[in-house]
């Protein structure tokens, strides 16, 4: 069957090059996007209850843009001025760039990994002296506590914001030849709004392991799979997907 819709469970990108965009252009498909869950700041009253108290700590440990805005957000809702002397630790370089939004940038207090936690962790290990903050969501992978126990620091986790289920009850009659997962809690928000959802000709295109992992224990079926090496983004797998059922159209 062709692919004429698509429905990505993401927002929109604000990036005007992005490959989705060029996807829409190239294969002459309508693509719509909707995040199927969303992110709430948890207040920071919420925050003190889980005995939090900003002084104490000399590092942040940041896994997300998130993470940034909302150690911030809470800073501010507690009026602690965060000191100059406070040490960053960002799981990426896209991470440690946001950063820039709240805080001069002064490399010997900001500490960049390259993507994945485990390759934050020597530099966590090089300062393992300092007390470090993990503000984080309600969802945490396993992967970050471990490593952090393991490296045998001085560390907290506190929950500063929640990964909330998002309202698609206007979705109900519209359908979509392929919709598009990211995360588990993407296909959790899925039958949260459509408990009765069968799949039928739909078509799903899932990124990542533990994402096809929950497609699959829902008895669904995975059509389009990333990262693959021959498709390693989201984008290249449909476009090499589409290609393959659109032929002759």
């Amino acid at each position: 069957m062709k692919v004429k819709t698509i429905l990505v469970s993401q927002p929109e990108p604000k990036i005007e090059n992005s490959p989705y965009f060029d996807l829409i252009e190239k294969q002459k498909v309508k693509i719509d996007f909707r995040p199927f869950i969303h992110v709430e700041g948890v207040p920071a009253k919420e925050v003190r209850q889980q005995k939090v108290d900003l002084s104490k700590y000399t590092a942040i440990i940041l896994t997300s843009r998130n993470a940034v805005d909302h150690f911030f957000r809470v800073a501010d809702e507690m009026r602690f001025k965060v000191p100059d002397t406070m040490k960053y630790f960002c799981q990426s370089e896209a991470v440690a760039f946001y950063l820039q939004k709240y805080v001069v940038y002064r490399k010997r207090k900001i500490y960049v990994g390259k993507r994945t936690f485990s390759e934050l962790s020597p530099l966590i290990k090089k300062y393992k002296d300092e007390k470090f903050l993990l503000p984080n969501t309600d969802k945490v992978k396993d992967e970050v506590p471990n490593t952090l126990d393991a490296l045998g620091v001085d560390w907290k986790q506190a929950t500063f914001y929640k990964t909330v289920i998002s309202d698609l009850s206007d979705l109900e009659n519209v359908t979509y030849d392929v919709l598009v997962f990211f995360s588990p809690s993407g296909i959790e928000s899925l039958f949260h709004n459509f408990p009765d959802f069968k799949q039928n000709d739909t078509r799903l295109a899932v990124f990542g392991n533990t994402t096809i992992k929950a497609v699959e224990e829902k008895g669904l079926r995975v059509d389009i799979a990333a990262p693959t090496p021959e498709t390693p983004s989201m984008t290249m797998a449909l476009e090499k997907y589409i290609e393959k059922v659109n032929k002759g159209k």
